[in-house]
């Protein structure tokens, strides 16, 4: 099958997969009780309290109040956010850019220092630096992230004091424009290098935790995959030539053991998003993930679909992504069925 009709019917079928599990999530949650409660203020009266429900239509059945909801999605209004006391849309693009900017440096960490790792392991197979990048790659596979997380918080920011927590000094942000939302980007727009090293301190922290689990997970698949790639006729052909061991490795083996890695490395983005839920409590970074537990909290239905809605189209478009990566790269790989 081509490329392009492969690509067209997974593009055709996600819509269905996204309804499927809007429907399911949504259910669940007006099931599990009404989302009246993170409207109302007390000391209302009943009568009060009515006029709530029907301006949110929280009164209609419950398929009615799901087709309202979906037909917010296509004008671009997903409800109000009770916690953000602002419609969920407005406050989306602001919680996106943060939890995105977090997850792209974690990215950058997990896959320069993983692919190196795996890399250095595979070349010293069953010596030293093979067996510390096995500690290291197995301890962050299985170390909870909120356990590690409050390690770093406690020694670095409350004991040595050298970062700080949160996404911003105040007066520091407050000085240039944000057209973008991504401060970095603002701060290298806006000309200041201040706002620049204060975007970075601040993220550096929350990065590496977020990141590590995987960096590790990325480390393994590297070393797993270069080794074999090392044992394979074409890499003793190209010593026999006389090719230094370092051109064998990264212009031969290491071009061939990327095609797995990649497949990890491309989920791997989707999981630093989700997954940045903790990450954000502990050091209180204002992205999707505080937002969505803050909504979860105070029975926030209209932000808790939201994030649903983005998770399910984020992970389905990275997996369409990495199988089409994957067919390029593998020649052998057949897209279809």
């Amino acid at each position: 099958m081509k490329v392009r009709d492969y690509v067209l019917r997974r593009l055709m079928i996600l819509p269905f997969l996204v309804l499927i599990t809007t429907i399911i999530v949504f259910a669940l949650m007006r099931v599990g009780g009404s989302p009246i409660g993170a409207y109302i203020e007390p000391g209302m009266s009943p009568d009060e309290i009515d006029r709530v429900e029907a301006r949110f239509g929280l009164d209609d059945p419950l398929p009615v109040q799901y087709l309202a909801w979906l037909k917010g999605v296509f004008q671009g209004e997903m409800g109000w956010s009770a916690v953000s006391n602002a419609p969920v849309s407005d406050v989306f693009v602001d919680k996106l850019t943060a939890t995105t900017e977090l997850a792209a440096l974690a990215g950058l960490i997990a896959i320069a220092l993983g692919i190196s790792m795996g890399t250095f392991a595979a070349r010293r197979r069953d010596r030293w630096p093979d067996q510390v990048t096995r500690v290291l790659s197995v301890s962050g596979a299985s170390m909870p992230t909120f356990w590690f997380g409050i390690v770093m918080l406690i020694f670095f920011w409350a004991g040595l004091g050298w970062f700080p927590i949160g996404r911003s000094d105040t007066v520091i942000w407050a000085s240039i424009d944000h057209p973008t939302g991504f401060y970095t980007i603002d701060a290298i727009l806006g000309g200041s290098f201040e706002a620049f090293r204060d975007a970075i301190w601040h993220m550096i922290l929350p990065a590496i935790v977020l990141g590590y689990t995987a960096t590790a997970i990325v480390a393994r698949m590297m070393r797993s995959s270069l080794v074999e790639q090392l044992g394979q006729d074409y890499v003793d052909t190209a010593r026999a030539k006389g090719l230094p061991e370092r051109i064998v490795v990264r212009r031969h083996a290491r071009r061939n053991a990327l095609i797995p890695t990649i497949t990890v490395i491309g989920l791997m983005l989707g999981i630093l998003v989700e997954g940045s839920v903790v990450v954000e409590i502990i050091f209180q970074w204002p992205g999707m993930g505080k937002w969505l537990a803050d909504a979860v909290l105070q029975g926030d239905q209209a932000t808790t679909m939201a994030y649903v809605l983005f998770i399910a189209v984020l992970m389905l478009l990275l997996n369409l992504i990495v199988d089409v990566l994957y067919a390029r790269l593998d020649r052998r790989v057949v897209l279809g069925d």
